[in-house]
């Protein structure tokens, strides 16, 4: 199932310190990907702020349900090397924001896979 079919949305905005944006990257590629691909499977994207509130890095994951999103976190949370992500990367991220969002069934839009 593709992430667009995927009705729930985990909604992730961390703020990372000044300047630390590439050390954050890094940490995040090498210590939380391999986790969260074997743990979340595969992201619906992951991007970096350009306008608006600056040092910004989100992330997207798609989940069929509730219950999926709570299985799969629980999972990623009980990983073992999870711990090591966690401590590498607390002094990066000065905040976060966990949202999830639903898809909103709009007829006037149609399928919402890309257009070739």
């Amino acid at each position: 199932m593709n992430a667009i079919a995927r009705p729930l949305i985990d909604h992730r905005i961390y703020t990372i310190a000044l300047r630390k944006m590439p050390e954050f990257l890094d940490v995040f590629d090498r210590l939380a990907m391999p986790i969260l691909l074997q743990t979340l499977g595969h992201p619906v994207g992951f991007y970096t702020s350009l306008i608006g509130p600056q040092n910004q890095f989100v992330h997207l994951w798609a989940y069929e349900s509730l219950a999926d999103y709570e299985a799969r976190s629980r999972a990623r949370d009980s990983h073992p090397d999870f711990p090591a992500y966690l401590q590498a990367s607390a002094h990066l991220i000065t905040a976060q924001e966990t949202r999830l969002v639903r898809a909103a069934d709009l007829p006037s839009v149609g399928s919402l896979s890309p257009q070739r």
